[in-house]
Order: C-alpha cells, then sequence, then structure tokens
C-alpha cells in the first residue's frame, strides 16, 4: 500500500476529548494490516542505529512496538503515572487539555546509552519533552523523535528544540 493512502485512513475528530481539540485518530489506519504495515515501514526508515525504542503512552507504544520488533530493537516503555509495578522516574507535563504524569521504570536502559522516542502525534511536545527528561535522568541520549503525525499550528517541535536542540524530529505528515 502506498504510504500516503495509509496516512489518508487517519480520521478528524472536532471537540474531542473537549470543546477546541482537534483529535486526530489513526485507529482506521491500524484497522487496516496494509496501512498499519505501510506507516511502521515508513517510520522505521527514519531510524538510525540506536539499540532502544522508547513508546509512549498510549498510541505511541503501538507504533513503537511494532517498530521494535520489525527492527529488531529494544522497546521501553513510558507510561502513565501507577502502571508500571517497579522503581521509577517520574515527570509531570502538560497536555493540550491538561496535566498528567508518565513514568519509566529506572533500569529500563541497562546496558544502553542511546535512544529514539516515538509517538503517534506532536502536537504541544510536552508528553515528549517530559520523555526526554526521563530517559535523560535515566541516563539515555535520545538522538530523535520520530511522529506519525505532527500539528505544526500548537508549536510542539519549536518546544522541544528550544530545551533539546540536538535532537532530530521526524514526521511522517503535518497537518
Amino acid at each position: 500500500m502506498e504510504l500516503k493512502t495509509a496516512l489518508d485512513s487517519i480520521r478528524t475528530i472536532p471537540d474531542y476529548p473537549k470543546p477546541g481539540i482537534i483529535f486526530k485518530d489513526v485507529t482506521p489506519l491500524l484497522a487496516n494490516a496494509k496501512a498499519f504495515q505501510a506507516t511502521v515501514l515508513a517510520m522505521n526508515k527514519h531510524l538510525k542505529d540506536e539499540p532502544v525504542i522508547i513508546g509512549i503512552e498510549a498510541r505511541g507504544f503501538i507504533f513503537a512496538s511494532a517498530m521494535a520488533i520489525q527492527a529488531e530493537r529494544a522497546f521501553v516503555p513510558v507510561r502513565k503515572e501507577g502502571k508500571l509495578p517497579y522503581e521509577t522516574f517520574s515527570k509531570p507535563y502538560g497536555l493540550e487539555y491538561g496535566q498528567d504524569v508518565i513514568e519509566v521504570h529506572k533500569d529500563a536502559f541497562v546496558g544502553h546509552k542511546s535512544a529514539v522516542i516515538v509517538d503517534d502525534v506532536l502536537a504541544t511536545g510536552g508528553t515528549v519533552l517530559a520523555t526526554l527528561q526521563l530517559a535523560q535522568q535515566a541516563g539515555v541520549d535520545v538522538t530523535q523523535v520520530i511522529v506519525l503525525l505532527e500539528i505544526a499550528s500548537l508549536g510542539g517541535r519549536k518546544r522541544i528544540q528550544n530545551d533539546f536542540p540536538n535532537v532530530t524530529i521526524s514526521t511522517l505528515v503535518e497537518v
């Protein structure tokens, strides 16, 4: 399947999860095996030699874990507060529509020095920034961020580049 056809299956849902938010729903893309495969293969083309792929809860898990399997890399989940059973690093962050906390296991990167972050959507950049800070706290150098879709008008890329100018940001589609 052509990547453009796969990306065209992402639907827009206005006023979700609250009025004024324009939500990009990737579930139709995921429901089509060929679209999902084309997307993962396209995202993996951005990988360099990072041994670890970090996936951000929840939809980032889907893409990151599929990418990790296909590229034969380790997968590390970054989860919402209270979801990981072992010792964690925690980081609060702001969302387009609220506040939250994410965590990663303190020993998640043992034996690894670098990683890439994967998520479905880059909006305000709050989640990615918090994940970059968690990785830094865990002693891992994040070389790049790969996202399926970027909502450029929300300024996430600029926020990330202000704090982490050496991190490359790659997106498949910008809206």
